[in-house]
């Protein structure tokens, strides 16, 4: 057995996709056709490092794979250029440890926001950090052959700089839409778009995988990930200073994503419990107010998009029954509530309305995050969060009642982090 695929006999089992312990740490797996499995693995952890870096015994640590395997595994990413050295850990008495970091920049990924009258793309390296963008108006109305003309125009302005191979294009539509077969549905208002097979298409134009998700699960991936971002110093930064930097807080020091940043998205890198491999939260609910209203669900460190990819159509949850009819044919939903306060300037009341179905979802999921997103929240942050987090706290049933946060990061970006998530061993 080539050893880059071998197991330390405490980390990994037999089946396709490795384990999870009880904090969330994947483990590696032991058959040969799994390699990339465990590459995926080692790349992960390297990302969620930042440029500190891990050395060899940690990641062997942390995987279960035997050292011998690590060693094997990080020659062939060096060879790819993924992986280069970040210099030396401070001896413990012995030979200081050689550190390893991921190379961002030898890879990129374009995600696209196909919003229902705008579109806007971004270019992200490995780090998911945005290095080129690019957006404008879109008339969702006028047809999928329109919009694929735009989505094609829109990734060769973010791509004309040139720069590394991408590895796929992430695209984030209204829903709903079939996932796994990349097809449009019935999005309310566009009857044009249902069956339209947009992956297929704009994969046979661009001639690059393209993954197709809902706008608000882009939105939950983008949000969860915010964490990500904050271990990593700005595109274009000397790495070397940043890695000297980083290096005084070590591989397990706590990475927040403070005020600044616009989110609070949870503890830290090692910090243990309901945590993603790395950091960041396990559960969150990623709430978009803009044209519509939508729900992304990051359950278990993962987007959830149910069995036919229709979760989270928060917008059509009845709040008030016999109330104003809603463009889905449903009367007296969220969606029409809150676009309604909001068209008369009403944002505390759009506020509240978006809270009361906030509360809903709380009590029924048990999240210890919602993250607000989208244009109408962006206008007013400090209303749609106060006002969120109010009523939360009025209906809460336990006294460790979730954050209330903006997101910190938009939906294009969060459709980047999809078309990375392969590469990492998240698809």
């Amino acid at each position: 057995m080539d050893s880059g695929s071998g197991n330390s006999g405490h980390g990994g089992h037999s089946g396709h996709g490795g384990h999870e312990d009880a904090h969330g740490r994947r483990g590696g797996v032991n058959l040969p056709a799994l390699r990339g499995h465990n590459e995926a693995l080692v790349l992960e952890l390297l990302r969620g490092a930042g440029p500190a870096g891990l050395g060899r015994t940690e990641l062997a640590a942390r995987t279960g794979l035997t050292p011998q395997a690590v060693s094997k595994i990080t020659a062939r990413l060096g060879a790819d250029g993924l992986v280069a050295e970040a210099g030396r850990a401070a001896s413990t008495g012995g030979k200081p440890r050689t550190l390893l970091r991921l190379v961002p920049d030898v890879r990129h990924a374009v995600g696209v926001h196909l919003d229902r009258d705008a579109l806007r793309a971004v270019r992200v390296d490995l780090a998911g950090r945005v290095v080129a963008e690019s957006g404008g108006p879109l008339d969702f109305a006028a047809g999928p052959e329109a919009a694929v003309e735009a989505v094609v125009r829109a990734v060769g302005r973010v791509g004309a700089h040139g720069g590394p191979p991408l590895v796929g294009i992430g695209v984030a539509a209204p829903g709903p839409l079939d996932h796994r077969a990349g097809v449009m549905g019935r999005v309310t208002g566009f009857p044009s778009w249902k069956g339209f097979p947009l992956k297929g298409v704009l994969e046979g134009r661009l001639g690059l995988p393209v993954l197709l998700d809902k706008d608000t699960n882009a939105g939950a991936a983008a949000a969860a990930g915010a964490w990500l971002r904050s271990t990593w110093p700005e595109a274009g930064a000397d790495a070397d200073a940043a890695a000297d930097a980083g290096r005084g807080t070590g591989a397990g020091a706590g990475v927040g994503v403070g005020p600044g940043a616009g989110a609070d998205v949870g503890p830290g890198v090692g910090a243990g419990g309901d945590v993603l491999l790395g950091g960041g939260p396990r559960t969150c609910v990623y709430l978009h107010v803009g044209t519509g209203l939508g729900a992304g669900l990051w359950l278990g460190g993962g987007v959830y998009r149910g069995a036919r990819s229709a979760a989270g159509e928060f917008g059509h949850q009845v709040l008030l029954l016999d109330g104003p009819p809603c463009r889905c044919g449903a009367r007296g939903c969220v969606e029409v509530l809150c676009l309604e306060a909001v068209a008369r300037g009403d944002l505390p009341a759009a506020a509240r309305i978006v809270g009361e179905a906030a509360a809903n979802l709380v009590a029924l999921l048990d999240v210890d995050r919602v993250l607000l997103g989208g244009r109408v929240v962006a206008a007013a942050p400090d209303v749609f969060v106060a006002g969120v987090g109010a009523v939360l706290a009025a209906r809460a049933l336990d006294p460790a009642r979730p954050v209330v946060a903006l997101a910190g990061a938009g939906v294009a970006e969060g459709a980047a982090e999809m078309a990375l998530a392969p590469l990492f061993g998240r698809g």
